[in-house]
């Protein structure tokens, strides 16, 4: 009877171990998007996750049929995304598209809602604001437009739109506007428009009566001759902005000051010293503590690894992490902060870093195949 007794408390613990075992949570995995240049096998916007316990990437496959969707945004309440077309139609006048799909419950797939025109060539960047407001910039049309997404997510028409002017030293690269980025800033109703062809972050007011630009008269930042701005980074509590240039890869540390002009405090190469690899900056994102700034080469072929003053925000490079394959166009940090995910464009790759909150260094976690990958948007980014 003893040893029969041992046996079934044995046989219960052990039970209760496998139903112990059974009723762990599996890791949720994080899904993100990819926007691509279509065409050598890409055919739009593909779906693929992220296993936040092993870094392990997966491929859920196409998403959307798109044309050179190369940028993604999503709207605050997760179920909209809007992609823009990267094309010049010489048919409607030199002009590119922005469209908007429904984001599925299974978080996989898109369901095409609408189609605008973008108010000019090449499309290259997109942002929405929490009131449904959003902006588009049109490269080789050297302006931003203005839209506005319906609560259906139907896009509207142009609401406004605001044509650069001017060039820069870079004959080759500056001849004329081209206009890179657009962002709302958050909790205010100003927006930052970084333009590669004349060195200047222009500065808007957003007018939510009459749906229009309103062009700050102090605002503007002018960036070093010939630097070629491209994207922008906001500290998440100092009034500092953070500038990548694609032409001269470096980056530039901006200060608001009072009277809402702002000067230049600082220009750090993304770099190691004493490169001399040609190579183009393309994407910057900074932690959501404030504490490590991260910037994209092209050539070089790198993540750049800052740390950041607390006090006054200047940046010190601190490493460089291979993204192991050719030209990191864009990258992000998944909504955890714990990975950070790259897309080499021209290898046709997306690789995740595990990420040192405490150092902010990165680790190769995994490395997974992909169409020309250029925009890279988790469901669930903060």
């Amino acid at each position: 009877m003893k040893t029969l007794a041992i046996l079934l408390l044995g046989f219960i613990l052990l039970s209760n171990k496998f139903s112990s075992a059974s009723q762990q949570p599996k890791e949720k995995l994080q899904y993100f998007f990819v926007g691509t240049y279509t065409g050598s096998g890409s055919e739009g916007i593909y779906a693929y996750s992220l296993n936040p316990a092993s870094g392990k990437l997966i491929n859920h496959g196409l998403a959307a049929k798109s044309n050179n969707p190369s940028f993604l945004t999503l709207t605050s309440d997760r179920k909209f995304l809007i992609a823009v077309n990267e094309v010049s139609d010489k048919n409607k006048g030199d002009m590119g598209y922005i469209e908007s799909f429904e984001v599925t419950n299974d978080g996989i797939h898109l369901t095409p809602l609408s189609k605008v025109a973008s108010g000019g060539a090449d499309p290259c960047y997109v942002s929405v604001n929490q009131s449904g407001y959003i902006l588009a910039a049109n490269y080789s049309g050297g302006n931003v437009a203005l839209f506005r997404l319906h609560k259906t997510g139907i896009l509207s028409d142009l609401s406004d739109m605001d044509q650069h002017i001017g060039n820069g030293p870079n004959k080759g690269r500056q001849a004329s506007p081209h206009v890179h980025s657009a962002f709302f800033e958050p909790g205010s109703n100003r927006i930052f428009v970084a333009d590669l062809g004349i060195d200047k972050v222009a500065v808007y007011r957003l007018d939510s009566i009459h749906h229009k630009l309103i062009k700050e008269p102090i605002g503007e930042i002018n960036i070093p001759s010939g630097s070629g701005p491209r994207h922008l980074a906001f500290h998440p509590t100092l009034k500092i902005i953070y500038v990548v240039n694609e032409i001269t890869s470096n980056i530039t540390v901006v200060a608001a000051n009072k009277d809402d002009s702002f000067k230049i405090l600082e220009t750090v190469s993304a770099l190691p010293l004493n490169n001399k690899q040609p190579n183009t900056c393309a994407d910057i994102h900074i932690s959501k503590d404030g504490r490590f700034l991260y910037a994209s080469n092209r050539g070089f072929n790198s993540i750049a690894i800052f740390s950041v003053n607390s006090l006054n925000g200047k940046i010190a490079q601190i490493g460089q992490e291979s993204t192991r394959g050719d030209a990191p166009r864009n990258f992000t940090l998944s909504p955890d902060e714990d990975f950070l995910i790259v897309g080499n464009q021209k290898t046709n790759e997306i690789v995740s870093f595990r990420r040192d909150k405490t150092t902010g260094k990165l680790q190769f976690a995994n490395q997974i195949k992909a169409f020309s990958p250029v925009c890279l948007l988790f469901r669930n980014q903060n």
